[in-house]
């Protein structure tokens, strides 16, 4: 049983302030986002896609690739499964069913969809503005430093495709990243910044 219509606005109202301040990673606040639109039920037909409609939008603003990830045609091809993981949630008042059954859903369609690009180009599409190490680090999920230099960071540097805004003084603490015109048209090859990645680089 859906809410009554009565309480639908506040619901909503509620929903999107928890979505606001949570500190929950975006896989799991969108999934838990859906799955909540679902319960509260606002319109009277078409809940399934606008639940998926915004968990997209959510996943995309964190991660520009989801823009380009069809999700939805995969939740389409396990419809059955969809429900049950709504229905299981609903049993047992707790969104992990339906939380788990999403990132399935999301792997599958990131594993089975998507090319590979290589790590600097990935690097690329999350480097929206001038950046220091730690947020671009932090924008691709990394945490190993090391690893974000070597298979990332030079590879960006030396090709090209990324230049620091303080040249002469590479270890200053102000030291920060920017595009360069020649990685500025590598995003354009790619979509104006909507690179799809393999699961194992980075979500």
């Amino acid at each position: 049983m859906a809410p009554s219509a009565d309480r639908v606005p506040q619901l909503m109202t509620d929903l999107f302030g928890w979505l606001v301040a949570t500190d929950a990673h975006p896989l799991i606040a969108s999934s838990v986002f859906h799955y909540e639109f679902e319960f509260i039920h606002p319109f009277a037909d078409g809940n399934g896609r606008m639940g998926q409609l915004w968990q997209s939008l959510i996943l995309a603003r964190w991660n520009p690739l989801f823009a380009d990830i069809p999700v939805e045609s995969l939740i389409l091809e396990h419809q059955d499964e969809y429900y049950a993981a709504l229905q299981e949630s609903t049993r047992q008042t707790d969104s992990a069913p339906f939380i788990a059954f999403m990132l399935r859903m999301i792997l599958d369609t990131v594993t089975s969809s998507t090319p590979e690009v290589t790590p600097e180009v990935r690097l690329l599409s999350v480097l929206t503005s001038e950046m220091t190490r730690l947020q671009i680090k932090e924008a691709l999920g990394l945490k190993d430093d090391e690893h974000f230099r070597k298979a990332y960071l030079l590879p960006a540097l030396e090709a090209g495709l990324v230049e620091m805004t303080i040249p002469d003084k590479p270890r200053s603490s102000k030291q920060k990243y920017r595009l360069t015109d020649k990685g500025r048209q590598v995003m354009a090859r790619h979509g104006g910044g909507k690179i799809a990645t393999n699961s194992r680089h980075g979500l």
